[in-house]
């Protein structure tokens, strides 16, 4: 009976078109050829079955979703697979090497990126009359972090504190009684971690003032001293002093800054001590290694608080010749125990002596050890304005091969004797010419100790000085205030300070308290009363009513930061001088690569009118107001061959051409660059070699 079964089902499989199932997946068939041998042998032999050709055809096994691995192997080792397995993977070798080599080209080729402190202005607040918080009158850290909205309203991105260290606040607080402190009229370290915690949540950067030169004379390190304890003994320059008739007769005729002898008899030593400053600002013996350490400290403590960077004043007094001649005096004829005034002698001996830029030097050094975290550059410059001497200014920016300051600060525009066009052309060009060549420029119109623009040269000056320092290559420097053009204020203090037994009356006309608002003390206390008395005319200059106003100078000073962040000819473009006269000073603004340029027409004299064309070959013939001191010519199309201006306007004109100035002849040895970049606009990149 079996087998007559076993006979019977060959015929039913073929009557049926059935196919035989070797244990695979329901409806899945494949040619017997490919069915693996040894598999067969331990199977018994299958019985014979009639196939249909077409139900074979239509069961021939192809690739599909979740085949097992026996499966996959089968197809891929079939040509059609392997070849494109390999083509697919020799492309993608060949795409990575390729995006390495351009990768690295891009590198070599690309221009340094400008660095937090080049890239944009630098606000200096002189936190005593910024802000008051707490109602007492006086300006605080906590007032700062209160506007520091203000501060990104202006599109600034670096913030400069003035001396906040404890202090009897004796020359501003420029003598300090602790390094290592706040003082309280300021706040505390707390108010101190707070404000730098603010600041760079912002994406902002703060540098403060550092005067190692000298301390208070309530300073632990001159109470030591004076009393000859350890290694203090020699902290501070002391000299035997010779007494006739009941007078202390000193060293020499070397005479301080503010007057008089510099040097002051001490009841406790016996002896005098030397002061650059004030009686009560001892100058420090930078000869003693350990003084040279003390201030090394100082700078890392600081640093180790979060402080991005530090101005460093009064550094050309740090070292004094050790033999004590006197200094030649300016007029020879006169009787030298006659000379008081700083002015009437040559300070040969107490200034810029040969080892003082190595100290700075070595201030560097402490510096990028803290400058290794990408990101974390710390900035250094210089306050010493050396006036008429440039060559001793540059030397602050180190050598090719020795870094010292990234740039000492620039006051040739605040000394200049008188304005006009030509004047304005002295003092830039000054700068450039002797500026080290790869070295930055920086720009200031204002600080704690100069009188502010609107009472120095005139309230008509305000705007085109801002729109001149914020179009110049280089840092601009914009001191609290000048953003809505405020003005000097007539107040005096009178200090301790002495001259023949008289008071010496100090004022502050340029440090009165920022004007926010038109409410009682121009909203900078809620207080009674104010340090110094707020500037009468603070109803109608101030932030507040300034930001409503479209044509105000504060928002002039805002849409110019915003000019110079977006266009990079004058973010990091060549400058070439176009023309200077008594009136007007006219200079552009260009990059390679790039058609459009900018040109700066600013009038600092009279009504003038100028041919450009005549100046500049192959200028366009019309050009486009882009910005105006006069905001309502902004888009306007201006004639090139007739560009008018009024005393104090200035005009951004924006043109396109393909003969950039600095490659013009006619303007060799009138352009400058501090960072040369070119642009690619097929790449929309910036690159070296051009």
């Amino acid at each position: 009976i079996v087998e007559e079964e076993a006979k019977s089902l060959p015929m039913e499989l073929s009557e049926k078109g059935g196919v035989e199932n070797n244990g695979f997946v329901q409806n899945e068939a494949f040619d017997d050829k490919e069915t693996d041998t040894s598999s067969q042998e331990e199977m018994p032999k299958p019985c014979a079955v009639d196939v249909n050709p077409v139900a074979e055809e239509d069961t021939v096994l192809k690739p599909y979703a979740g085949m097992p691995k026996e499966v996959l192997l089968k197809f891929s080792s079939q040509a059609r697979y392997r070849i494109t397995r390999e083509i697919l993977f020799w492309l993608i070798i060949a795409g990575a090497a390729a995006l390495v080599c351009a990768t690295i080209a891009i590198i070599a080729l690309s221009p340094k990126c400008l660095d937090w402190w080049q890239a944009g202005p630098i606000y200096q607040i002189y936190p005593r009359s910024f802000k008051d918080s707490n109602m007492d009158g006086n300006g605080d850290l906590k007032g700062i972090q209160e506007k520091l909205d203000h501060i990104t309203y202006l599109n600034i991105k670096t913030i400069w504190i003035t001396s906040f260290f404890k202090s009897p606040l004796k020359d501003l607080g420029y003598g300090a009684e602790d390094f290592y402190d706040v003082d309280p009229i300021f706040g505390s370290m707390s108010d101190f971690d707070n404000l730098i915690a603010a600041i760079h949540d912002r994406g902002l950067k703060v540098i403060m003032d550092l005067i190692p030169n000298h301390t208070s004379d309530k300073h632990r390190w001159f109470q030591l001293s004076r009393n000859r304890t350890g290694k203090y003994t020699d902290y501070y320059i002391w000299q035997d002093c010779m007494e006739a008739a009941g007078s202390v007769i000193p060293p020499n005729n070397w005479v301080s800054v503010f007057g008089n002898s510099s040097w002051q008899f001490d009841d406790v030593r016996k002896q005098c001590y030397f002061h650059q400053f004030g009686k009560e600002q001892p100058d420090l013996n930078f000869r003693n290694l350990d003084v040279q350490q003390e201030i090394q400290d100082i700078i890392k403590f600081w640093l180790n608080k979060g402080i991005d960077g530090f101005s460093f004043s009064t550094v050309k007094f740090l070292l004094e010749a050790t033999h004590l001649r006197d200094e030649p005096q300016v007029n020879k004829s006169q009787n030298g125990e006659t000379i008081t005034a700083y002015s009437q002698l040559y300070h040969d001996y107490t200034t810029t002596q040969v080892g003082m830029h190595d100290i700075i030097r070595s201030f560097r050094q402490t510096m990028n050890e803290f400058s290794r975290e990408p990101g974390r550059y710390r900035f250094m410059g210089s306050g010493d304005d050396e006036k008429e001497d440039i060559e001793a200014t540059m030397m602050y920016y180190g050598t090719t091969f020795i870094q010292e300051t990234d740039f000492p600060f620039n006051f040739n525009l605040m000394n200049m004797k008188n304005l006009s066009g030509n004047s304005i052309f002295e003092a830039v060009d000054s700068w450039m010419k002797n500026m080290p060549v790869g070295k930055w420029p920086n720009w200031a119109v204002g600080s704690p100790n100069a009188a502010r623009i609107s009472s120095r040269l005139g309230k008509e000056y305000v705007n085109v000085m801002n729109m001149l320092i914020l179009t110049l290559p280089g840092t601009p420097v914009t001191y609290y205030g000048e953003e809505i053009g405020m003005e000097n204020i007539v107040s005096e203090n009178v200090s301790e300070e002495h001259v023949n037994s008289d008071p010496v009356v100090v004022t502050f006309p340029e440090k009165s308290p920022m004007q926010w608002d038109g409410e009682v003390n121009a909203g900078f206390t809620e207080g009674n009363s104010s340090w110094l008395p707020v500037n009468s005319n603070y109803e109608s200059v101030n932030v507040e009513i300034q930001s409503a106003w479209s044509n105000s100078t504060l928002n002039l000073y805002r849409e110019l930061t915003q000019l110079r962040n977006n266009e990079l000819p004058i973010n990091r473009g060549w400058m070439c001088y176009i023309w200077n006269d008594s009136n007007v000073f006219v200079y552009v603004r260009e990059l390679d690569g790039l058609d459009r340029t900018f040109m700066m027409v600013l009038n600092f004299g009279q009504e003038s009118t100028i041919d450009l064309t005549a100046i500049v070959p192959n200028l366009p013939s019309q050009a486009v107001i882009r910005l105006s001191t006069n905001f309502s010519n902004a888009g306007k199309a201006v004639s090139t061959k007739l560009i008018k201006t009024e005393m104090g306007e200035g005009l951004v004109l924006e043109y396109k051409t393909a003969k950039p100035v600095h490659t013009m002849e006619a303007f060799q040895g009138k352009c400058f660059v501090a960072e040369k970049a070119c642009y690619s606009m097929a790449l929309n990149l910036l690159y070296m070699n051009c």
